[in-house]
C-alpha cells in the first residue's frame, strides 16, 4: 500500500535561515511548522525532512553536530505531536566541498536523491505527495521526482521566470490548501 509523503526543506521552512545553522541556540521555528505538519499528519501524510547540509561538507560543522540538532528538532516536533518520519541530507557540495564531501552527488538538490531513497523505503505515491521549499533547487527536485504538488515560500514570479511548476506562498498557514 502506497502512502502520501509531506517534504520538507529545513533551512527556510523549519527554520529560519540564518546560515549553517547547527547550534539549539541558533535554531529557531518557522511560524506555523508545528500547526502545518499537525494538519499533514491528520490528512495521513507521512512527514519527511529533506535538506542540503553542505556546511559539514565546507567544513562549518561536523556531522555530529548535526546529527545532535537534528535529534533536539525531532524531539520538538514530537512534543508538539508531529512524528518526524525520517530526515534526509546531503552533506555534498561540488565545488566548494573539502576530500570526499567535494562531489555533485545525487542526494544534493536540485537532485532527487532523497526523494527516491523515501520512495525505496516508504513506498511513497508521488502524485499524492506535497513538497514545500524556499529555494529553487528545492522545487527542481520535486519536479524532477515526479512529487505531485510543490510549493516554493516566496515570489511567485521567481517560480515563473524559471519555468518551474509550482504554487507559491507566502507564509506556511497558506500550505494547508493544498494537503
Amino acid at each position: 500500500m502506497t502512502k502520501k509523503a509531506f517534504f520538507l526543506d529545513r533551512d527556510g521552512v523549519i527554520n529560519v535561515d540564518y546560515g549553517y545553522v547547527y547550534k539549539r541556540e541558533d535554531f529557531q521555528f518557522v511560524d506555523g511548522i508545528f500547526e502545518l505538519c499537525r494538519h499533514a499528519i491528520s490528512n495521513s501524510y507521512l512527514i519527511f525532512v529533506i535538506t542540503n547540509q553542505s556546511g559539514i561538507g565546507r567544513g562549518h560543522y561536523s556531522l555530529s553536530d548535526f546529527d545532535s540538532l537534528t535529534m533536539w528538532m525531532c524531539e520538538e516536533f514530537l512534543a508538539e505531536g508531529v512524528l518526524i518520519t525520517k530526515v534526509y541530507y546531503s552533506p555534498f557540495h561540488p565545488t566548494h566541498g573539502l576530500g570526499e564531501y567535494k562531489k555533485d552527488d545525487v542526494l544534493r538538490k536540485p537532485r532527487s536523491g532523497m526523494i527516491y531513497q523515501a520512495i525505496n523505503e516508504f513506498c511513497i505515491d508521488l502524485n499524492e505527495s506535497v513538497l514545500i521549499g524556499d529555494k529553487p533547487s528545492d522545487i527542481h527536485a520535486g519536479i524532477n521526482a515526479g512529487v505531485g504538488t510543490n510549493i516554493y515560500i516566496g515570489d511567485n514570479q521567481i517560480c515563473k521566470n524559471l519555468g518551474l511548476t509550482c504554487h507559491s506562498i507566502a507564509s506556511l498557514s497558506e500550505a494547508k490548501r493544498f494537503l
